[in-house]
């Protein structure tokens, strides 16, 4: 958004067509990591990790609200 907002420096459509290629680069490679993980891994447990993720994701932002 930076570069987009200059006057300055790279059109709007290069800063869009960048950051559009950014995200599908970025998708392709967490779906290709994904089918990897997901060969070794039962489903069970990469469920049972992410929620935990998801939950101590969730503690630590209460903890961090809560003490300031």
């Amino acid at each position: 958004m930076l570069f987009a907002s200059q006057e300055q420096g790279p059109s709007k459509w290069t800063v869009f067509l960048a950051a559009s290629a950014a995200l599908t680069l970025s998708a392709a490679i967490g779906v290709l990591a994904g089918s990897m993980v997901g060969k070794y891994i039962p489903p069970r447990t990469l469920n049972i990790v992410a929620g935990l993720g998801f939950v101590l994701i969730g503690l630590w932002t209460l903890w961090n609200a809560l003490k300031a």
